[in-house]
């Protein structure tokens, strides 16, 4: 556990450089859950994520020699904003090495915090991936490697972030709900909470796709996953860190696998009902709720927004996933016979009246009585699905459910 004095000193190196961003009550999930839900919104920080705090503090704690020898760090983005900005404040030269996966408002913002005290090297496809090469490179150059979870200086860092919460809100909170990826942000709230309030229970929160720390914990030993899901960028490690992992293992009161598309879903629930805009890692938190909905009734809450450098281009896919999540998108093979009007027959005969096509792709072959088509249809109602299907067989359309084809539907979605 890290001790309150580092934290506290992390808190010093950072004064005048972060916000103190705002702590409050959200009444759209305060009403939802029947209690006191509280929000920190680091996605209103300098850098809109949290990881500003554990980078700045590491540079900051240097030498003059390691600063002079220049920085390297691995990232899916926000701990590359972190660093970066830390860089160009410190007047340090760093080297950032992010997935090419990484959405492009946050290699963008990398290069703009930094200015000329950064490069930027897009390598492999996940942040394991680029990881390893970074490491290469720091110690075949000598540089210091600015590791974005996995140490002490950095963990002393997001726990600045646990003591503001725990300042305004002092030993009151039931529940904390964080987001785990490398464990960096939980094993600062575990040496916070854990010390000055060991009755709040802290539960740890990973997309279904990324879940190395519940695998972890479930064996009883540090596990890195094969392949994960790396959707959810800014949580997906395939192994956790050391210190986290021993931390966890001791002081973590549960764990929450929250299904990617569930997250989507809260995702566009937290900009319609109360204009956040977060990403997929700072939405975790909230969408976690459901899960505990039980336990945390008339209680009081804290879940946080850790990041909102989401890329505008992927709300597409955003929605796309949560109508999956919520069975109200489906895509069929569909049999057209080779005559006008079959089109109007589908429309008329198969779909409700709230049901919308959203995606068709049809090529006529006249040599055949039927040509096949591929259509995505959103329905009202969930349980809309089964009659629906009835009725395509009723009037021999039906040919083939994509969605539960995975590959035919990885392919086309």
């Amino acid at each position: 556990m890290i001790p309150i004095d580092e934290i506290k000193k992390a808190i010093s190196n950072l004064n005048n450089i972060i916000l103190s961003t705002p702590l409050n009550l959200i009444d759209s999930y305060s009403n939802k859950y029947s209690s006191n839900v509280y929000v920190k919104r680091e996605d209103l920080q300098i850098t809109r994520s949290f990881k500003i705090r554990g980078s700045y503090n590491k540079i900051f704690s240097l030498n003059n020699e390691e600063k002079k020898r220049g920085v390297v760090c691995s990232s899916a983005g926000n701990h590359a904003q972190g660093v970066s900005f830390s860089c160009n404040k410190l007047k340090i030269n760093g080297t950032i090495f992010m997935p090419n996966t990484t959405p492009t408002i946050k290699v963008n913002k990398v290069k703009e915090f930094g200015g000329k005290y950064i490069k930027v090297k897009l390598i492999g496809d996940s942040y394991d991936d680029c990881y390893k090469d970074a490491i290469e490179y720091s110690n075949k150059n000598k540089k210091i490697f600015i590791h974005p979870f996995d140490d002490e200086k950095v963990i002393s860092g997001q726990g600045t972030l646990a003591y503001e919460i725990y300042k305004e809100l002092s030993d009151t909170i039931d529940y904390m709900f964080i987001p785990i990826g490398g464990g960096g942000l939980v094993s600062g709230f575990i040496s916070v909470f854990k010390k000055l309030s060991p009755k709040t229970k802290i539960i740890g929160v990973e997309p279904t796709g990324a879940a190395s720390m519940h695998v972890s914990l479930n064996k009883k030993r540090l596990v890195e996953l094969k392949e994960i899901d790396t959707f959810v960028d800014g949580a997906a490690v395939k192994k956790s860190g050391k210190i986290a992992f021993e931390l966890c293992k001791k002081y973590l009161d549960g764990i929450i696998l929250v299904p990617e598309g569930y997250i989507c879903q809260t995702i566009l629930d937290m900009y319609n009902n109360d204009g956040i805009i977060a990403e997929p890692a700072g939405a975790m938190s909230l969408a976690s709720l459901d899960f505990y909905k039980n336990k945390i009734k008339n209680k009081k809450v804290l879940c946080l927004v850790c990041g909102g450098n989401n890329d505008i281009t992927r709300m597409g896919i955003i929605k796309e996933k949560a109508l999956l999540h919520s069975n109200l998108k489906h895509y069929f093979i569909i049999k057209f016979p080779q005559r006008a009007g079959a089109l109007k027959d589908f429309v008329t005969n198969i779909l409700g009246p709230n049901d919308d096509i959203t995606y068709f792709e049809y090529s006529k072959k006249t040599n055949k009585e039927n040509g096949p088509a591929v259509v995505g249809i959103q329905l009202e109602n969930q349980n809309d699905l089964k009659p629906l299907i009835k009725k395509m067989k009723k009037y021999n359309f039906y040919s083939g459910y994509i969605n539960s084809d995975e590959s035919l539907f990885n392919f086309l979605i």
